[in-house]
């Protein structure tokens, strides 16, 4: 059977950095936190997202600050994200491994009504086998929608022969719980150093990351 990837979305195929950076400060000011360099985004962040926030407040957000955070982030990355790109390298990326003749697909926990629009403004809906964002609350982790992802795919992936390529530790846990392999970008929300305890690859591009997946399950 074939290698499939699994991709991440933002942080990973969708540079948005920049616009994650300016919504998370514009969110936590709603809270009284003063705005982070994005050396210091990366250093700290984590998720569950509310985790985040309970480190940052010294204690758990109310349900009303949460629904403040949140929907402070998103009015200000729909403001910016419409500047953002996908990462250098990444479309040629996708080419080759599907010339190859691999497997991918596109599992996001961005909302699903909002991914599934903006992944075919860049003409990427071809290249995967299926594109799923979040349905649900937003702020969890990632292990259940892999498995949901997996399963949809049904007999056309092994998740023994899949590699998830994501920017944090939560996508790498995400893999090993459904018996997947992951490999963890550097150019998205997590600084090496909160990656690498995971015990899983970590790299500085998407081509390390794309030609380790080939030879990691090849």
């Amino acid at each position: 059977m074939r290698t499939h990837i699994v991709w991440d979305w933002n942080g990973t195929l969708f540079h948005d950095m920049e616009a994650v950076l300016a919504a998370s400060n514009a969110a936590f000011a709603t809270i009284g936190v003063g705005p982070m360099s994005l050396q210091e985004y990366r250093e700290q962040y984590e998720i569950p997202i509310p985790r985040f926030y309970q480190r940052l407040l010294g204690r758990e957000p109310s349900a009303e600050e949460w629904l403040k955070l949140d929907d402070a982030f998103h009015a200000r990355y729909r403001e910016l994200s419409t500047a953002c790109g996908l990462t250098e390298g990444a479309r040629e990326l996708m080419d080759g491994w599907r010339a190859a003749g691999h497997s991918q697909s596109l599992l996001s926990m961005y909302v699903h009504d909002k991914l599934v629009p903006l992944v075919d403004t860049f003409g990427l809906t071809g290249y995967f086998l299926r594109v799923d964002g979040r349905s649900g609350p937003a702020g969890g982790q990632k292990a259940e929608h892999l498995v949901r992802h997996l399963a949809a795919l049904g007999e056309q992936v092994d998740p023994a022969r899949t590699v998830l390529i994501g920017d944090a530790a939560d996508d790498a846990l995400a893999a090993l719980a459904a018996g997947a392999h992951a490999v963890l970008y550097t150019g998205g929300s997590h600084a090496r150093a909160k990656l690498e305890p995971v015990g899983v690859p970590v790299v500085d591009s998407l081509a390390e990351a794309v030609e380790l997946a080939g030879r990691m399950v090849g």
